[in-house]
């Protein structure tokens, strides 16, 4: 019997006791026969979303979903999203359903769901229901619609990408029906909104089998990204690389942690080379400037498909500086960590490392030791009793320049960035005293005291 927290079981009771059939429905159920613990529980309810209204009125209530029948409850445990048993009208939009009906029977609610592991519920015994073989699906590892894919689509597009996303994050595979329905109703995905797309592609990019996702499916990916689309079979032609640039970019996915950010990076960085491209006159392939070109590229996708400021701007800052040779001095890091900050060039190091992941054997022994060596020269410049990455770190401030002789304004930040550059170049320590001398120096050499201003 899979355990159901106390919290929603307080939930179920109620419900129960109003007269109301009640049980946990969709992924809680699918996450707890893969023996994973839930990270939401939904209910499904023959009670109608009024009387939902009463029975809860002593909770915090979120009434968004209302007129879909949805109810989110504020328990001690968590947000609990209960549902009233429905079925779906005509989806019109591509998205959503023209009405619903609330109807009094599980099995009428399980009938509109999208795939076949979303389509089990608990029954209060602790049995599973299980009407379309989703346990099967599970056991087999297959992402399979409920019913006739095509209709399951066609009513809401945005499922095309939900089946993506979940045979990445469960590192399934999509059932042979579903995936050609998926690929050839993709332009439906036109329907969808840019964040809900968005959302979905993040999902994908973020599941251990998104590589292998997108490499099946790059059809459905270059109908929301279409920018990409020309990397499918692009011949590099040149001995540092192995793969057409789709199949690298996908490799390069799956080489790099999980994290939002950086596999957006990876699925992004090479979105610039088809534009860049020439051949030499041995016929050797080149891509001068993709970084750049990728860059800009990458701003205008992400603007596109409404993704936060924040996250565009790591994104494209990696993609800018993903191409070049890795500073391998403690000097040359530290520039590099300054321009940066320290926490960036950490995450740039780990794109170099995925961008060398597929190359020839030679290449990429000799790009991960030149990596390598430049993560030592980081950590070298970190090793300093003060490192110094930027003008606020140093070990004096604008007070202390003023207190030299220097008037309020512009003349001091010249001192500090002057003091800065010393201390980068290795001339100079990071160190009281001995950042004050070489500001009198500086101050000394450029007249910049109070009576010269």
């Amino acid at each position: 019997m899979l355990s159901i927290p106390p919290y929603v079981n307080t939930l179920l009771t109620a419900l129960r006791r109003a007269g109301y059939d009640a049980c946990p429905v969709g992924g809680c159920v699918r996450d707890g026969l893969m023996g994973r613990t839930p990270a939401d529980w939904d209910l499904g309810t023959a009670a109608p979303p009024e009387r939902m209204r009463q029975i809860f009125a002593g909770y915090r209530l979120i009434e968004t979903g209302l007129r879909h029948g949805t109810v989110t409850v504020l328990t001690e445990g968590g947000p609990v999203e209960i549902t009233a048993f429905r079925s779906d009208g005509a989806y019109h939009d591509g998205r959503h359903p023209d009405r619903v009906a609330f109807v009094p029977t599980l099995e009428e609610d399980l009938a509109r769901r999208d795939f076949t592991v979303n389509a089990m519920a608990l029954a209060p015994d602790g049995t599973v229901v299980d009407l379309y073989g989703g346990r099967e699906d599970l056991a087999a590892g297959l992402i399979r619609c409920v019913g006739e894919p095509d209709r399951r689509f066609g009513e809401d597009a945005l499922r095309i990408l939900r089946a993506l996303r979940f045979a990445s994050r469960l590192d399934f595979a999509i059932e042979e029906k579903t995936a050609r329905s998926a690929v050839e109703n993709r332009a439906l995905l036109g329907k969808i909104s840019r964040e809900r797309v968005f959302a979905e592609l993040t999902g994908i990019l973020t599941g251990p089998g998104a590589g292998r996702v997108l490499r099946q499916y790059g059809d459905v990916i270059f109908q929301v990204i279409p920018e990409l689309a020309p990397q499918a079979g692009f011949d590099q032609k040149n001995p540092n690389h192995i793969h057409d640039i789709w199949t690298h970019t996908t490799m390069a996915v799956d080489a790099v942690e999980p994290d939002p950010v950086l596999r957006l990076t990876m699925l992004l960085h090479d979105v610039g080379k088809p534009a860049a491209y020439f051949t030499d006159e041995a016929g050797c392939g080149h891509f001068y400037g993709h970084a750049r070109i990728g860059a800009q590229m990458a701003d205008d996708i992400l603007r596109r498909l409404r993704c936060s400021g924040e996250i565009r701007r790591q994104v494209v800052t990696f993609i800018t500086w993903h191409d070049i040779e890795p500073p391998r001095t403690k000097k040359a890091m530290g520039r590099l960590a300054s321009k940066l900050g320290v926490d960036t060039v950490r995450r740039l190091i780990q794109c170099w490392r995925a961008d060398s992941d597929d190359r020839a054997r030679d290449v990429r022994e000799r790009n991960l030791a030149v990596i390598a060596r430049s993560e030592e020269a980081l950590e070298e410049a970190l090793a300093g009793p003060a490192p110094c990455f930027s003008v606020k770190s140093l070990a004096v401030d604008g007070r202390d320049i003023m207190a030299l002789g220097v008037p309020e304004g512009p003349a001091v930040g010249r001192v500090l960035k002057a003091l800065f550059g010393r201390v980068l170049d290795g001339g100079v320590a990071n160190e009281r005293q001995t950042l004050l001398a070489a500001a009198r120096d500086i101050i000394e050499d450029c007249n910049l005291h109070r009576t010269d201003v």
